[in-house]
């Protein structure tokens, strides 16, 4: 199949399942922001801002992308499932590569105007360069990547679950991978454990992220380990749903 067809594939299951939403609830848009800003909030009301304020923030980024990846592989493949869409699309000559691509692009463009918003708030208190700027957004989207292919993988094993159960996972990881780790808050608060936040995805990314906006003092080497470390554990999730994930057999 040719890769023009797959990306083309992509797009349009991404726009299917991103647009009604759009369309038909657009306040659901602000209710995400307000979702990833609620540890900021508490953040602000007890520690009196600071730089305390900018850590909440690069948590709000990473936890709208990442929490968007589980819920998409997990949810939404889960609720296509049970409409019956997704027997629709697996007549169709559609690559399994775009159904699961397209699946997870799809809340990634709803999660844009929540990034818009923290970005911009961390911009205007002057954390951002250029510079740093491209190397956070590539971070963010290996997280994305490592995240919804985890859960595209779980949710194709489960299939015999019920929508409901699968969502209380999906909700489960999310928040087990964005509010236990140090996501919103610096590494350096676990002291000898900081290493720790290496081998978490979403806690990999925020370190890295403070790193570049100079709020987490890393060598060279840390930083290049840090990054082999994400990079391997992106394409390892992604390997090993194009090998295990269960396509038309579900």
């Amino acid at each position: 199949m040719k890769t023009s067809k797959v990306l083309r594939d992509t797009l349009i299951i991404a726009w299917i399942k991103s647009y009604p939403d759009f369309r038909r609830n657009p306040m659901m848009l602000l209710l995400l922001a307000m979702i990833s800003a609620i540890p900021l909030f508490f953040m602000m009301m007890f520690n009196g801002g600071g730089n305390m304020i900018v850590h909440g923030l690069i948590g709000a980024m990473v936890a709208s992308v990442a929490f968007a990846g589980v819920n998409s592989g997990i949810q939404d493949i889960s609720w296509d499932r049970y409409v019956k869409i997704r027997e629709m699309i697996v007549a169709m000559p559609v690559h399994p590569a775009s159904y699961a691509l397209g699946i997870a692009l799809a809340p990634l463009l709803v999660s844009i105007p929540s990034l818009i918003l923290f970005g911009g708030v961390t911009a205007y208190l002057g954390y951002f360069t250029l510079e740093s700027l491209g190397w956070m957004i590539l971070a963010l989207v290996l997280v994305w990547a490592a995240t919804s292919s985890m859960g595209f993988m779980i949710s194709t094993y489960l299939f015999k679950s019920s929508p409901m159960v699968l969502n209380n996972l999906a909700n489960l990881l999310g928040i087990g991978f964005i509010f236990i780790p140090p996501v919103y808050f610096s590494e350096a608060q676990l002291g000898s454990l900081s290493w720790v936040s290496i081998i978490v995805p979403t806690s990999n990314v925020a370190g890295l992220m403070r790193s570049y906006m100079g709020l987490l003092s890393l060598s060279t080497e840390t930083v290049m380990i840090r990054w082999a470390v994400l990079i391997l554990m992106s394409v390892a999730f992604i390997v090993l749903t194009s090998m295990k994930s269960r396509w038309r057999e579900t």
